[in-house]
């Protein structure tokens, strides 16, 4: 089974086609020391099919200052070990976003090949974060039209662009500020589910919490990693964004993502003439630009410019996508009937909440003219999409006051952290892993793969890459220094 982990993104897509230094002292005061009640397992909800898997609701405090006050529910679900004489603890998992529901995610992480060694040292551990899914869930009352905008601005390609998009971007915004759970707004942060997370260790009986979180998961981690650093046992991030989590820098960073990648693209398609879309990477390329071009001006069966490109840098999550790609691509060029794309579940939530985390963990610019000056930037520097990511979106108008300022990844804590990164990943680019690596020092090592995609362990190809990632969970051995595992022929 393989998940696309563009679960921060994905809405873009299916909605378009359908800190240097640990700064435990930057956060308020709060008390984790209340041990919630211990977990009682039972069925999980209808939508979560996995036979084996068992769920449970935890309580945790809405505001972490005020442990006794106002109380929340947390999702989360057990694949517990079959091998209980060799197992050695939990790990947690994460597949992303924000916005990802995560109940289902022990049993996707084993359909795609998590290792049987693995799975009988750790009851596998999911949740649906603060916020979602079956967790408390909050809205920003997103109308069709707005989720099919996804998460992407429309691309500017002038400064009137940028303008003309402030408005779209205002009225979202105020929607979620003055939706019904906007009581949740400063509260459905980072830092706080990183504490529902030391909370969901404690309701289990563990001392120390194993992890492994994909793409913004592995920000959740690195957050979790700082805030509790005695309390954290073995922790795999892959698939890594900077030390800023999912800011206005990473958001730019996805066109440069796609920049990264898309040489693999044009590969694949120059090398299938049978799509029609040229026989060279040269002029794959060429065709991007002009299907781009030619939908911004007069959409097919509903896909816009937009949509396209948003399409587009989906696909590339996978090298298993890249046909469902090309064969997009060549119904656009043809006017051929477009594949249908199924769309996402509860998507209202998942942008919603990936709004509430990644607008309430940060500030963003605040006026127009900045995201004017950074598109026309963008625009010229990765011309495929600059002109979208660098635009202005919702977290531009949110609310000032936050709660507290954002977790400062650094350096102080048990060397316990093992970083996995494909090279030429387009939703968390090696740039960013890179100042992530730094940020931890000796904390962290650091496996990257020659590869593209989204997603190293267990979904990638590379062996070389997955086994470091196997033998740390099961052993407790990293590689002794940071590790570059070469290509290795596709199957």
């Amino acid at each position: 089974m393989r998940r696309t982990l563009s679960l921060a993104l994905t809405a873009t897509v299916v909605a378009a086609a359908a800190i240097p230094g640990v700064s435990v002292a930057a956060t308020p005061k709060v008390s984790v020391a209340a041990t919630p009640d211990a977990v009682r397992w039972g069925p999980c909800p209808e939508d979560v099919t996995s036979p084996r898997l068992e769920c449970s609701t935890l309580e945790v405090p809405l505001d972490y200052r005020h442990p006794d006050g106002r109380q929340i529910e947390i999702a989360i679900s057990r694949l517990a070990s079959e091998e209980p004489s060799r197992r050695r603890g939990v790990l947690l998992t994460d597949p992303g976003g924000p916005g990802g529901a995560g109940l289902d995610y022990p049993a996707v992480l084993a359909g795609s090949g998590l290792p049987r060694k693995v799975l009988d040292s750790y009851d596998v551990i999911g949740f649906d974060p603060r916020g979602v899914g079956h967790s408390t869930p909050v809205t920003c009352d997103l109308t069709q039209e707005q989720q099919y905008r996804g998460n992407f601005a429309p691309y500017a390609h002038t400064a009137a662009d940028v303008a003309r998009e402030a408005g779209n971007a205002l009225t979202v915004a105020e929607q979620c500020a003055t939706s019904r759970t906007a009581w949740m707004l400063p509260h459905t942060t980072t830092a706080n589910t990183a504490r529902d997370m030391d909370r969901i260790r404690a309701a289990l009986g563990e001392p120390k919490l194993s992890y492994l979180g994909h793409s913004y998961g592995s920000y959740l981690g690195a957050v979790y990693a700082t805030m509790f650093p005695e309390r954290g046992d073995r922790v795999v991030l892959d698939s890594n964004l900077g030390p800023g989590g999912y800011d206005a820098t990473a958001m730019r960073l996805f066109a440069r993502g796609l920049e990264d990648r898309f040489p693999d693209f044009a590969a694949f398609a120059a090398a299938r003439p049978e799509y029609g879309l040229g026989t060279t990477p040269r002029q794959v390329t060429a065709k991007f630009f002009e299907l781009a071009e030619r939908l911004e001006a007069k959409p097919v069966q509903g896909i816009d410019g937009n949509a396209f490109r948003g399409f587009t840098f989906d696909r590339l999550y996978a090298d298993g996508l890249m046909p469902q790609l090309a064969e997009f691509w060549q119904a656009l060029d043809t006017d051929r009937p477009v594949p249908s794309i199924p769309p996402l579940p509860n998507l209202e939530n998942l942008m919603a909440a990936r709004f509430y985390v990644i607008c309430g963990d940060t500030r963003w610019p605040g006026t127009v003219r900045e995201y004017q000056r950074n598109v026309a930037v963008d625009r010229l520097k990765y011309p495929m999409l600059g002109g979208s990511t660098a635009g202005i979106g919702p977290c531009a108008f949110w609310p000032t006051e936050r709660v507290e300022p954002p977790v400062r990844i650094g350096g102080r804590g048990p060397s316990n952290v093992l970083m996995v990164q494909n090279e030429r990943d387009p939703g968390t680019p090696l740039t960013g892993a890179r100042k992530l690596r730094r940020a931890f020092g000796e904390r962290a090592t650091m496996v990257t793969a020659d590869q593209g995609g989204h997603g190293v362990y267990p979904f990638g190809p590379n062996t070389c890459a997955k086994d470091a990632v196997t033998t740390f969970l099961t052993t407790g051995q990293r590689p002794a220094r940071d590790l570059a595992c070469a290509a290795e022929p596709s199957e």
